[in-house]
């Protein structure tokens, strides 16, 4: 039975990859245990460690958390991360590591895997973004011995970075594994939340850009602003614990108030998605605009740079910052041809049955040292 420890720090991740958890955790030839740290054990954003509890993994706790609210933050809570995590695989011994996407507990985890020569698996590799998150991306990929693509064109990409062909497969993206039939909140489900009845309402998710770092709160202040002026109820998720998030909660905490405005601090997965499902449309900058609401069929009007370059569905709308340019955006999905290309456009991240195939490469992918002693295929 191989071990095989994931690592997970917000409650995006952890719920993108719960299907492929529960995958891995339902074979008998893979053992699973879910490092839990970051925003997880953070009570201003909802205290998430417990859903890893109650979904029945055998989960531990390492505590390393985003002490404030700058730059700093985070190579500090890397630091800090990449210390406890390190006692955590030298006690576990684990076979192979589980990776996602561009996070620091992920990069943590691939700077273990490497120096320890721990096979590591990383998900999500080779896509593109406009922040700091993409050459955290790229760093994991070049870090990590294994490379579960979502794409064809992020497997190239990969490819390109010199990764041997053997080492990378197109998965899929898990975020997409069993919502299909994922249906809209009923008439006493919209109550209980506060809705209107009959009545259209938005989805707010926006979080800060490490790069425009001090800005955030002028830039979501404009989002606000249009939503204010648009009238439709909003339903807002706080956003993650980079550096300008706490000030982007505190202006939330502010200008956000019931019955207009319904926030939350964080969401189980499956309500976020049922939200989302029956929503006029998703506003901000979250890559489940990109990713699950594209399979869901619902608009995203994607606000600012974060997501510049991702591959994306015909639901996505991009707009700059500013609450001129967001109501453009609010007016413009009303479009009867952009509200049918959204329905129809295939996403191009999968066919929802990503984990079983994660699980399997998990419990397949040879070992040993030639695994971690990459020898890198650069075509000069």
């Amino acid at each position: 039975m191989r071990k095989v420890l994931y690592i997970t720090g917000t409650r995006a991740d952890y719920g993108l990859m719960r299907s492929t958890l529960k995958a891995i955790d339902s074979r008998d030839d893979l053992e699973l245990i879910v490092a839990v740290t970051g925003m997880h054990l953070m009570p201003e954003f909802g205290g998430t460690a417990d859903e890893v509890a109650k979904d029945g993994f055998r989960a531990l706790h390492v505590p390393a958390k985003f002490e404030t609210d700058t730059r700093a933050a985070g190579p500090r809570f890397l630091g800090t991360f990449l210390q406890r995590l390190t006692d955590v695989v030298e006690r576990e011994r684990p076979d192979e590591l589980l990776l996602l996407g561009d996070r620091a507990e992920m990069l943590a985890g691939a700077i273990v895997g490497s120096y320890m020569s721990i096979p590591t698996f990383h998900v999500h590799g080779g896509d593109v973004s406009s922040t700091v998150d993409e050459h955290v991306r790229h760093a994991i990929t070049k870090l990590s011995h294994f490379h579960l693509a979502a794409t064809e064109l992020s497997a190239e990409r990969i490819r390109r970075m010199g990764e041997e062909d053997w080492r990378v497969r197109v998965v899929g993206s898990p975020s997409l594994d069993g919502i299909g039939d994922t249906r809209p909140l009923n008439a006493d489900e919209r109550g209980r939340y506060g809705l209107f009845p009959g009545q259209e309402y938005l989805v707010l998710l926006q979080h800060p850009v490490s790069e425009e770092a001090g800005k955030d709160v002028e830039h979501l202040a404009g989002t606000l602003s249009a939503l204010e002026s648009d009238g439709r109820q909003t339903f807002v998720i706080y956003p993650n614990a980079d550096a300008g998030g706490k000030g982007m909660i505190k202006l939330i905490e502010e200008r956000c108030h019931p019955p207009r405005f319904i926030s939350f601090q964080s969401l189980p997965r499956d309500e976020f998605l049922r939200l989302l499902s029956g929503a006029s449309a998703l506003i901000g900058n979250s890559s489940s605009g990109l990713i699950e609401a594209s399979l869901l069929g619902t608009p995203f009007i994607n606000v600012g740079e974060r997501q510049r370059g991702r591959e994306r569905g015909g639901n996505v709308l991009d707009v700059g910052y500013g609450t001129d340019e967001v109501l453009r955006g609010l007016a413009a999905i009303k479009d009867p041809d952009f509200r049918r290309r959204s329905r129809e456009m295939k996403s191009p991240y999968g066919d929802g049955r990503t984990g079983e195939r994660i699980a399997e490469v998990l419990a397949m992918s040879r070992l040993g040292p030639d695994v971690t002693q990459k020898r890198l295929s650069y075509d000069i």
